[in-house]
């Protein structure tokens, strides 16, 4: 009998076994299944047609010596379209990712007007423009427009982006970290524009 009576639990066991009846793992639930969700709003799409242009040029082409220190040294014309609704003021950076030491910003106009469609070409290195914008400081500590002059023998790329912003940026001056800074949550649309430059 009690060898019967072995052989059954055995049996009973070798069968819940079998059934996952003894699985040490919790059940899924809805919770555990359920995707993480992000801690943050999604930021508005930026509107597709709001777009810049560098001079004449196309996308990727080299910038000519006139806007380099190789020539004149002007800041070339800027010009855009599509303002997103909701902008207070545009913000323009010129940066250079390719600079030896980490990113060179070269230019930095921000506050300009959206209702104006462009920056004219040879802009001066004044605070204040005639559109009323302002111009901050680059990575080499001057205000306006710093010509791209990289290494000889080297190609940079030189990217000008600019944001449609919800507000006006209250700095009296400013650099790129402060730029930044004042960006934060406030950008509504960005669209960018890429050149180079060989030396």
């Amino acid at each position: 009998m009690q060898i019967r009576g072995l052989i059954s639990i055995i049996l009973i066991i070798v069968i819940l076994l079998l059934s996952g009846c003894l699985s040490t793992a919790p059940p899924a639930t809805s919770a555990t299944l359920a995707p993480e969700q992000p801690a943050y709003h999604t930021p508005p799409a930026p509107s597709s047609g709001f777009t810049i242009r560098v001079d004449t040029l196309s996308a990727g082409s080299p910038l000519p010596d006139a806007y380099t220190c190789k020539g004149a040294s002007e800041s070339p014309e800027v010009s855009w379209e599509g303002i997103p609704a909701g902008t207070k003021s545009l913000v323009l950076i010129m940066d250079d990712p390719d600079a030896p030491n980490g990113r060179f910003t070269h230019w930095i106009v921000y506050n300009i007007p959206p209702v104006s469609g462009e920056l004219a070409r040879a802009q001066p290195n004044a605070k204040v423009l005639a559109n009323g914008a302002q111009q901050g400081d680059t990575s080499a500590g001057s205000r306006g427009y710093y010509p791209p002059c990289p290494p000889i023998g080297t190609t940079h790329r030189y990217v000008f982006r600019l944001y449609a912003v919800d507000m006006d940026i209250t700095q009296p001056t400013a650099d790129r970290d402060s730029i930044d800074w004042a960006l934060t949550g406030h950008i509504i649309a960005e669209t960018k524009f890429t050149t180079t430059f060989t030396r």
